[in-house]
């Protein structure tokens, strides 16, 4: 993979040549930790601090005249998020909007486009999808009353880590009324094909979703010019939004006017919503799919988290994360090719999500062992050691630092005093 040595100076030249380092400063970072967990929850911005407090003062400040007078607005806010995130994905900004959690934004997606008629009934999905997409799928057969052991069809994965695009498609019948699927697989990081899967799925007749929990904030997307029908994501990952923040949607303007298959009180037309009419006017935009009140507190950390974003660059952002993720391969494969390791993830950079994962039998205890070195990553069952390093605040040298520490560990059976089990939250 690599044919000259990597070295402390090799790294530092990376570092002094990185545009992006600059963006480091906007994070609280530890120092001598290193943060490989990223893709599980971002860091805190300087920003996103900045907005969350400025939330707080209107509260503090305008009391319910927040909803219209404050510095960030909150009636409006969902609406100026989904402006913001548009860029990242090649939405419009009509089509995007940031509201409740990724599983709510399922299920209303999956209430407004799943509709089984005497041909399709069926729902295709993976195997390897994270297990709360395939808890709202099944949820949403039942309440059709249709059972999930017939009507869920999932594509099942030769190694157990990745999916092959060509079974996907072979996998999409004529019974089949909707595809859901990751964009980035959430154990192995293979980024999947969504252009190539969306036109395929588009010639069947089949409503095409996709969840982009991996992918948002780590790599571009053109999901306007794709065609993709719909898409949910969450925002603490690689958005930095915080702790359970506001989750987001993308519904494809091609849709615009359809009814949103669980209304509430923000479905509404703005200019309608108050009017209290008991028929519902919908929004003419993402926005009818929002349906509660909007969770002001979890979303201004966004406001702030999305600047750094528009300012660094969605390409140059992904630019950065494949070297960062190809430097720690190569050092894998030049350090620890004899340390019981295998690369799980693909290797070419059109396949590879925001992060590495890794093989081991003894991964859980590794893990405790990389966290009692200051090192954060993440386990996931059985096997798989996930590292990402995030190209807002991760350094070249971090990865190198990061690499000869697991060695460490290894070479020298330093998690041998460790239990190979998971934590409570792994």
């Amino acid at each position: 993979m690599t044919k000259s040595k990597i070295t402390r100076d090799t790294v530092r030249k990376l570092d002094q040549a990185d545009h992006l380092n600059k963006f480091r400063n906007e994070f609280y970072l530890k120092e001598e930790h290193y943060y490989m967990d990223g893709n599980s929850l971002g860091l805190l911005s300087k920003r996103a601090e900045h907005t969350l407090l400025t939330a707080l003062q209107d509260w503090k400040n305008h009391g319910i005249e927040g909803w219209t007078e404050g510095e960030q607005p909150w009636f409006y806010m969902s609406e100026k998020l989904g402006e913001m995130t548009a860029p990242l994905i090649g939405a419009k900004p009509h089509e995007v909007i940031n509201t409740g959690s990724i599983t709510t934004n399922l299920h209303q997606l999956l209430a407004t486009f799943f509709k089984p008629d005497n041909q399709r009934t069926k729902i295709l999905a993976d195997e390897l999808n994270f297990p709360s997409d395939i808890y709202a799928i099944k949820s949403q057969l039942e309440l059709h009353g249709l059972d999930p052991a017939d009507h869920l069809l999932q594509v099942e994965s030769e190694d157990g880590y990745t999916l092959s695009e060509e079974d996907i498609i072979t996998e999409m019948s004529e019974d089949i009324a909707l595809l859901l699927l990751p964009s980035v697989l959430y154990r192995s990081g293979q980024l999947v094909d969504i252009e190539k899967i969306t036109k395929a799925a588009h010639e069947k007749g089949i409503i095409v979703g996709f969840d982009l929990a991996h992918s948002i904030g780590a790599l571009p997307h053109q999901l306007n010019e794709w065609g993709v029908d719909f898409a949910v994501w969450c925002t603490y990952k690689y958005l930095n939004s915080g702790p359970g923040g506001v989750g987001g949607l993308f519904v494809h303007e091609k849709h615009t006017g359809r009814k949103p298959g669980l209304a509430g009180w923000f479905s509404s037309n703005k200019e309608k919503q108050f009017d209290m009419g008991h028929t519902l006017i919908p929004a003419e935009n993402a926005g009818a799919y929002q349906i509660g009140t909007p969770h002001i507190m979890s979303s201004a950390p966004l406001l702030g988290s999305l600047e750094l974003f528009h300012e660094a660059g969605i390409e140059s952002v992904r630019e950065k994360s494949l070297q960062l993720t190809r430097l720690m391969m190569n050092l894998i494969h030049q350090e620890l090719y004899d340390c019981g390791l295998k690369i799980a993830n693909p290797l070419e950079d059109q396949h590879r999500g925001g992060h590495v994962s890794l093989i081991h039998p003894e991964a859980a205890s590794i893990c405790k062992a990389l966290k009692d070195e200051n090192v954060v990553p993440d386990f996931r069952s059985p096997n798989v050691i996930r590292l990402a390093p995030i190209a807002l605040y991760t350094s070249f040298e971090d990865v190198y630092e990061v690499m000869f520490i697991l060695k460490d560990i290894i070479m020298n059976e330093k998690h041998k005093q460790y239990k190979n089990e998971r934590g409570i939250i792994a």
